[in-house]
C-alpha cells in the first residue's frame, strides 16, 4: 500500500490480539453452529442452498454467531441451547447482506461475485426471506420467547436503518449523530443482540445480561466506524469487496462526512456532484482518498471506533477474569486494528 492506500494508526489501545483464540475456544461449539447451518440450507428447490451456500461457504469469522456462543460460556452455560441461536444469527446476517447487495447494487461479496449477478435480484432477495424464516424456526425450537423477542426486534431495528440510510443516501448534509443511529441500527443491534440472547440462554442475571448486550453494541459500533475507514484506506484483496464500493455508491459514511467538513468551501463542487449528483469519473475515488486522508477524516474515525471499543471491553468487567473474556477483550481490539 502506499501513502495514501495506508490506513493511520489509531491513536488509542494497542494492537489487536485478533480473534484465534476465540475460535480455537468456540471450536467444538461451532462444529455444531455450522452443522445446523448447513442442515437448515437445505432445500427441495435447487437455487435455494446453492445460492446460499455461495455467500455462507465463503466464510470468514462468522464473528456474530461466535459472540453469541461466546456471550453464552462466558455467562456460565454448558448446554447447547446457544447452538442454534447462534446459527439464527447467522441466518439473519446471511439475509440482510444477501438484500443489502441487492440495493446496493454490490459487485463482490466476502470476495466471491454478488450472489444477485449469477442468479439475479429476486432470487437473492427471496433466499434471503427463505433464510429469515428459517432462522425464526430455529428461535422457536430455543423454548426462549426472550431469545426471540431480543432476535426478532433486531430484525426490524436492521430494516429500520437500512431505510433510514436509503433516505438519506448521497446526503451531504448528514450529521454525525444519523450516521451514528443509521449505524447502531444496520451493524450494531445484531451484534448486541447476539451477544444478549446467549447471556439469556445461559440463565445470568439481568446485570450481567446487560453488561453483555452493552459489550455488543460498543463492539459492533467500533467494527462498522473501522469497516468504513476501510473503504477508504484499504485495499480490494483485503477487504472482500472493492475499495471504494461506499465513495461509489455515494453513502454517507463517517470518513466521507468528516472529510467534506474539514476540507472546506472550496472543494464543495467537487462533493456535489461525484458524491450529491454521482457523477464520478475513474479518477475521483483517489482524489476523495487523499482528501479524507489529508485533513485526519480515517484517522478521527478510526479514534472513535478505539473508543467505542474501549467501552466494550469495559463493558466485560462484570465477569471475572477468564479465558472467554480475555478473548472478547482481544475481539474488541480486533475490530479497530483488523486489516481486512
Amino acid at each position: 500500500m502506499d501513502a495514501v492506500n495506508a490506513i493511520p494508526v489509531h491513536s488509542k489501545g494497542a494492537p489487536a490480539g485478533g480473534v484465534d483464540e476465540l475460535v480455537r475456544l468456540s471450536a467444538a461449539d461451532m462444529q455444531g453452529v455450522n452443522a445446523l447451518i448447513a442442515a437448515r440450507m437445505a432445500s427441495q428447490v435447487p437455487v435455494i442452498p446453492a445460492l446460499a451456500d455461495h455467500l455462507i461457504a465463503a466464510g470468514g469469522k462468522r464473528l456474530r454467531p461466535l459472540l453469541t456462543v461466546a456471550a453464552a460460556r462466558l455467562a456460565g452455560s454448558t448446554d447447547e441451547a446457544c447452538l442454534k441461536l447462534a446459527a439464527a444469527v447467522e441466518f439473519i446476517h446471511t439475509a440482510t447482506l444477501l438484500h443489502d447487495d441487492v440495493v446496493d447494487s454490490s459487485k463482490l461479496r466476502r470476495g466471491k461475485v454478488a450472489a444477485h449477478l449469477i442468479w439475479g435480484a429476486p432470487s437473492s432477495v427471496l433466499v434471503g426471506d427463505f433464510l429469515f424464516a428459517r432462522a425464526f424456526e430455529l428461535m422457536v425450537e430455543t423454548g426462549s420467547l426472550r431469545a426471540l423477542q431480543i432476535l426478532a426486534k433486531a430484525s426490524s431495528v436492521i430494516a429500520e436503518g437500512e431505510v433510514l440510510q436509503l433516505t438519506r443516501a448521497h446526503d451531504l448534509n448528514l450529521d454525525q449523530a444519523t450516521y451514528l443511529e443509521i449505524i447502531q441500527a444496520k451493524t450494531a443491534e445484531l451484534f448486541a443482540a447476539a451477544a444478549e440472547s446467549g447471556a439469556v440462554s445461559a440463565g445470568v442475571d439481568e446485570t450481567r445480561i446487560a453488561a453483555l448486550r452493552a459489550y455488543g453494541l460498543k463492539l459492533g459500533l467500533a467494527f462498522q466506524l473501522a469497516d468504513d475507514a476501510l473503504d477508504y484506506g484499504g485495499a480490494t484483496e483485503t477487504l472482500g469487496k472493492n475499495a471504494g464500493d461506499d465513495f461509489r455508491e455515494g453513502k454517507a459514511t463517517l470518513p466521507l462526512l468528516l472529510g467534506i467538513a474539514r476540507s472546506g468551501p472550496r472543494e464543495t463542487a467537487f462533493w456535489e456532484r461525484v458524491i450529491g449528483r454521482l457523477e464520478q469519473t475513474d479518477a475521483d475515488f483517489r482524489r476523495a482518498r487523499e482528501l479524507i486522508v489529508g485533513v485526519g477524516a480515517l484517522e478521527a474515525t478510526l479514534d472513535l471506533a478505539a473508543d467505542y471499543a474501549a467501552g466494550a471491553k469495559a463493558a466485560l468487567a462484570a465477569f471475572p477474569a477468564n479465558p472467554w473474556r480475555t478473548a472478547l477483550e482481544d475481539l474488541a481490539d480486533f475490530a479497530v486494528s483488523r486489516s481486512a
